[in-house]
Formats: C-alpha cells, sequence, structure tokens
C-alpha cells in the first residue's frame, strides 16, 4: 500500500528555515517515471505548486517560489525533503507532499502537515 507521511516542526519563527520530511512507503522513490512534488494551501491562497524532484533525481521549482526553495532526497530511507527559507508568516499553509505521473496519469497526496510561521 502507497502512503506518503509529512513531517516536520509544526510551528517555526519569521527568518528562519522551515524543513520537512515525506516519507515514502509501498513504492520506491526512484520508480520511473514518477515525481515528487510538494504543495501547499492555505485559505487566502489556495493551493500553490512548490516544485518536484523526480525519480532520477531531477528538480524543478516554481518561479516564484525557487529563491527561497531546495530539494534533497535520501534513497536509502525513501525520503524526499523540503527546505523553504527565509519565512514570514505568509508561508503558514498546509504541506503536501504529492507523487504524480505524466503516462498513465495518476496523482497520490499525502495527508498534509499544518505549517505556522509565528513569532
Amino acid at each position: 500500500q502507497v502512503q506518503l507521511l509529512e513531517s516536520g516542526p509544526g510551528l517555526v519563527k519569521p527568518s528562519e528555515t522551515l524543513s520537512l520530511t515525506c516519507t515514502v512507503s509501498g513504492v520506491s522513490i526512484e520508480l520511473n517515471y514518477y515525481y515528487w512534488s510538494w504543495i501547499r494551501q492555505s485559505p487566502g491562497k489556495g493551493l500553490e505548486w512548490i516544485g518536484y524532484i523526480s525519480y532520477s533525481g531531477g528538480m524543478y521549482f516554481n518561479p516564484s517560489l525557487k529563491s527561497r526553495t531546495s530539494f534533497s532526497r535520501d534513497t536509502s530511507k525513501n525520503q524526499f525533503f523540503l527546505q523553504l527559507t527565509s519565512v514570514t508568516p505568509e508561508d503558514t499553509a498546509t504541506y503536501y507532499c504529492v507523487r504524480s505521473r505524466y503516462y498513465p496519469t495518476s496523482e497520490f497526496w499525502g495527508q498534509g502537515t499544518q505549517v505556522t510561521v509565528s513569532s
């Protein structure tokens, strides 16, 4: 059974770095041809795609967040990671990790984790 579980601190102070982990079970993050994305949702902005790291390690970022975003992965632990630097209260959101494939098309979401940026 495929599971995606987000984890990390629920509270981050302004100007600090938001760090999240997505732990994947049931499927290898190196399996062709899956893409592993971070997406966030807030009441004011709705859904916002942050970027992805592919099965082969390639990365692509939302241009509006690229300067503050870093992805990495640990294939031995079947995990991938998000770091978002210089956070502000506007970064408060529910953060999701998502598996996508484009042929055949498919999408699978984690349950999400709430992150609040506040002093």
